[in-house]
């Protein structure tokens, strides 16, 4: 499709003017017999643009945004670099203010995008260059190709279009107040026919009353009596109304007053709350510190003392004692027990009580495998579990005792990973109770650590001077083994 330049018609043809490069640059008229010579300058201002009715200015920033990345890098305005680039949904959307300036001001560029647009269009575009459009086609659709076309009469083109879109708006408008019309007429008729409806039955309802009139007329005389009684009793009944009335508002402001009182009373507990706890967080949070540092002087001081006794191993440890025997040892005093009782879910806190000399860890087997895997039977819940705590046994040198209830013993279990001890409470007991008999078994001063979520054992087993841990920081202690 060759590039058409732009046609303006209000120049005389006598004459021509020269399409200057630059928008607005003048052009020189010459005088024949001056042999040539200029002897005047004419400016020829350029019309100004039409204005575009909405649709086809649309659909013209529609049309550059689709053969805006196919034109070459060096063709493409640096205004519209960067809108090449877009996304097809967003170009035409985010870059129309840039797309029009750029067709308005430089021509070139309208050109090129002119030429790719026209072979778009096909037969469409050559009868809009000839000035031949078609009549069935699309008024709007013409109207873009012909502002970047610009054939002769294309101003024309244009504001055919506006009219035809105008005509298309009216159109609708005056579709819109016939169908409101149309509406409002069969509300209309809606109407009288219930009001048709309605006067029949006050018709009926008429002749009712005056029936009912009659009978009233002749007992007229006797009502009389029962109205001024009624009247009299209905007086009385205001007045008692009138003063229920006055006590409920009594009532009700009174009821205000006090839920007013009882608000107040409760910001201020919860005030008084909120600062009990900021003031028991602020403590424990000293008391943890005080706790840690404790632990650390301990860590040091039983090393220290470890090579000073020099105690030799025994062959039985106090759990095997218990795995045994029923018999409970006399408790830790509770300032010896509460002074090791601690509780929390970090593994890191899990890490740092294992590696105390001489740590025993006891577990609630089937209270940490319930909340950790769950979805596996109780084989696989007990076989992960135990081998978990072989690993654990194997890299820290503990004492690592699991508890399982006696009422899932199975018999015939594989033999248990070296450093860890499986116990099953019997029968009449609780894992809970053999628990917290393990605890009380060991001597006053070994760290003892007992996993589990149950509050009850957290509490049992603090009371003796166990360290109670929940159950999910063995589960993510195991998670990085």
């Amino acid at each position: 499709m060759p590039l058409t330049e732009p046609y303006d018609d209000h120049l005389p043809a006598e004459e021509p003017v020269a399409a200057a490069h630059d928008a607005g640059e003048g052009t020189a008229a010459v005088d024949p017999d001056m042999g040539g010579a200029e002897t005047d300058i004419r400016w020829a201002a350029p019309e100004p643009e039409p204005s575009l009715p909405e649709p086809v200015r649309q659909r013209i920033v529609a049309l550059t945004a689709a053969v805006l990345p196919g034109l070459p890098g060096d063709e493409v305005p640096v205004p519209l670099r960067r809108v090449a680039k877009f996304a097809p949904n967003r170009r035409a959307r985010l870059g129309a203010p840039a797309i029009a300036a750029q067709l308005t001001a430089d021509p070139l560029f309208r050109q090129r995008v002119t030429a790719r647009v026209l072979a778009d269009a096909g037969d469409l575009g050559s009868a809009v260059v000839e000035g031949t459009a078609p009549a069935a086609a699309d008024p709007v659709e013409v109207a873009a190709l012909a502002y970047l076309a610009r054939p002769r009469g294309w101003r024309e083109l244009i504001e055919a279009s506006g009219a035809a879109v105008r005509a298309e708006a009216d159109s609708a408008v005056v579709a819109e107040l016939v169908r409101e019309a149309e509406q409002r007429a069969s509300r209309a008729e809606h109407d009288r026919a219930v009001a048709r409806v309605e006067a029949e039955k006050l018709r009926d309802e008429l002749a009712r009353v005056r029936e009912e009139l009659g009978q009233l007329r002749e007992d007229a005389r006797q009502s009389a009596r029962l109205l001024r009684e009624t009247q009299a009793r209905e007086r009385k009944a205001t007045e008692i109304l009138a003063t229920e009335r006055g006590r409920a508002t009594r009532a009700a402001a009174d009821a205000d007053a006090e839920l007013r009182r009882v608000r107040a009373r409760l910001a201020e507990a919860e005030s008084a709350a909120g600062v009990a706890r900021a003031s028991a967080k602020e403590a424990r949070s000293v008391d943890d510190a005080k706790l840690w540092l404790l632990l650390e002087t301990i860590g040091q001081a039983a090393v220290g003392l470890r090579r000073e006794l020099a105690l030799d191993p025994v062959a039985k440890l106090p759990a095997d004692f218990v795995a045994d025997a029923f018999a409970d040892q006399a408790a830790t005093t509770a300032a010896g027990a509460a002074a090791r009782a601690r509780d929390t879910d970090d593994p890191a806190r899990l890490d740092q009580l294992l590696a105390l000399p001489k740590a025993h860890l006891v577990v609630d087997g089937y209270n940490v495998t319930k909340r950790g895997f769950g979805e596996m039977s109780l084989e696989q819940q007990r076989k992960r579990l135990i081998s978990g705590l072989g690993g654990i046994a194997a890299q820290t040198g503990d004492e690592v005792t699991v508890v399982f209830d006696g009422a899932e013993r199975i018999h015939g279990l594989p033999p248990a990973p070296r450093g860890v001890r499986v116990l099953f409470s019997r029968k009449g007991e609780t894992a809970d109770e053999l628990i917290r008999r393990l605890v009380r078994a060991e001597p006053a001063g070994r760290p003892v650590v007992v996993v589990s979520s149950d509050r009850e054992v957290a509490d049992g087993v603090r009371r003796h001077g166990a360290y109670p841990l929940g159950a999910d920081s063995l589960l993510r202690r195991l998670s990085r083994s």
